[in-house]
């Protein structure tokens, strides 16, 4: 290992320190969190034996490589049986989190410190199926089922036991994500008739829930009427599970609603192509990050398509970091997001990341020191354009088809999918739909508008 090797372990090993004084926390989420999201009752003392910084998997690095003696079925059936009893864990973090209104929990690091052990172990098993598939044992296809895609293992013609010997090596992702669904449904509609009961009288078997017919939860993310200083984001990850895949870009800027844009010093912005001009936009920035070297081993086609991005090429030896090892890039962000409304468009994307990657930023969120505002309920209740039909049953809200309705994109482009060009796209549409709506009296201006700036954030404490 040469001295540049050797300062890079050190410093990663710096920054990954909080991983191991995250498990400090455990007796505190023990207090407020005995169930998973699936309603299993959580073995903390397995969580504490559990070492986030220096990998939760079974396999080394030479068990990765095809014709290792070690027995790649096995160590795939034990990762899988680890991954399976984490997520679940994960995925109840941020309801007791939200929920813990005694703030028995110092912080939210110990959430942040699973999934980030859970981005590397899912790391492991692409590479031990991938090992399997060079080594004959099985095929490999990607399928999706019910709410989730998933790898499927198809057994070679040489094994005589065909899928049947595959069965304890299954990704169970989608069984799990949707049976959590039909839980969340049942519970839901338990909650309706509840309140049905409290407000109509009569049992709970026969009161009926009426909500209103154009409520919908998305609408706490429209922005008010004096909404004017923003910042706009959007990011690109190697998928679509904040536990489980990476964040590569990230792209904001600023843009004021109402009042004049600042006058700044120097050229206007370049972004990528020169088609996107700059406009009403300033403090404009880029962020590239790295991924682990196993993440680098495979290639990504679907997002490399997407935009771009190889993440073949984004590994250590890119000299970039993987976010959720970079403290100064998730302070500097955290800092930015916390200084007036941030907008993305599908915002709840971009919020799951930042829960699980940016240090400090669910604390932030739970003292109601961030407001998120969204565009896309925006094209869902404002823009008449948005008209359902069979592909899109509730509109068609994609950023690409909002921005071209509203004059930020014209018909013959398309959405560049990197977060710079597509945070700016997304703040021109927004601006030129406020100035329609201000015009017409509708949206924020309507009867059901509100003053302030809107958007979504929790109350303060």
């Amino acid at each position: 290992m040469n001295d540049a090797m050797r300062n890079a372990q050190a410093n990663r090993t710096n920054r990954t320190t909080w991983l191991s004084e995250a498990r400090a926390d455990i007796a505190a989420w023990a207090e407020i969190m005995p169930r998973d999201a699936d309603g299993a009752t959580i073995d903390w003392d397995w969580v504490a034996g559990l070492d986030p910084e220096h990998g939760i998997g079974c396999a080394s690095d030479a068990d990765l490589e095809a014709g290792a003696a070690s027995d790649v079925h096995d160590l795939l059936r034990r990762d899988y049986a680890v991954r399976d009893r984490l997520e679940p864990i994960i995925a109840q973090c941020s309801t007791a989190f939200m929920t813990d209104f005694d703030r028995v929990l110092p912080s939210y690091r110990l959430a942040r410190a699973m999934a980030y052990a859970n981005r590397r172990l899912n790391d492991e098993i692409l590479c031990l199926i991938d090992r399997g598939v060079a080594e004959g044992r099985w095929s490999v296809s990607e399928e999706r089922r019910g709410r989730a895609t998933v790898q499927v293992l198809s057994a070679t013609d040489g094994d005589v036991n065909g899928d049947d010997a595959l069965a304890d090596v299954r990704d169970r992702t989608a069984d799990i994500l949707d049976a959590r669904a039909e839980r969340r449904r049942e519970q839901r509609e338990q909650r309706e008739r509840q309140r049905a009961q409290r407000r109509f009288g009569g049992s709970a078997g026969d009161a009926r829930n009426v909500p209103d017919a154009d409520s919908d939860w998305r609408d706490a993310y429209l922005p008010g009427r004096d909404v004017d200083r923003v910042m706009g984001i959007d990011i690109e990850t190697t998928g679509i599970d904040p536990a489980r895949v990476y964040v590569i870009d990230a792209g904001f800027e600023y843009m004021n609603m109402i009042s004049p844009r600042p006058e700044t010093p120097g050229d206007a912005y370049r972004y990528e192509e020169d088609r996107y001009e700059q406009g009403d936009a300033f403090g404009q920035a880029r962020l590239s990050f790295g991924v682990p070297e196993r993440a680098a081993r495979r290639e990504n086609r679907p997002i490399a398509e997407l935009t771009g991005i190889d993440v073949r090429t984004r590994g250590p030896q890119s000299g970039l970091r993987a976010f959720d090892e970079w403290p100064a890039a998730q302070a500097g962000l955290l800092r930015r997001l916390t200084e007036q409304p941030y907008v993305a468009h599908n915002a709840t994307f971009e919020h799951g990341f930042f829960m699980l990657n940016v240090a400090g930023y669910a604390e932030a969120w739970r003292d109601g020191l961030i407001t998120i505002i969204d565009t896309l309920p925006m094209s869902r209740r404002w823009d008449p354009g948005s008209m359902p039909d069979d592909d899109h049953p509730h509109g068609d809200n994609r950023l690409d088809a909002y921005a071209k309705r509203q004059g930020a994109l014209s018909p013959d482009q398309d959405e560049r999918h990197l977060g710079l060009e597509d945070a700016h796209v997304m703040l021109v549409a927004m601006k030129h739909h406020l100035a329609k709506l201000r015009a017409q009296g509708r949206g924020p201006w309507g009867p059901d508008g509100r003053p302030g700036v809107g958007g979504k954030h929790c109350r303060r404490r």
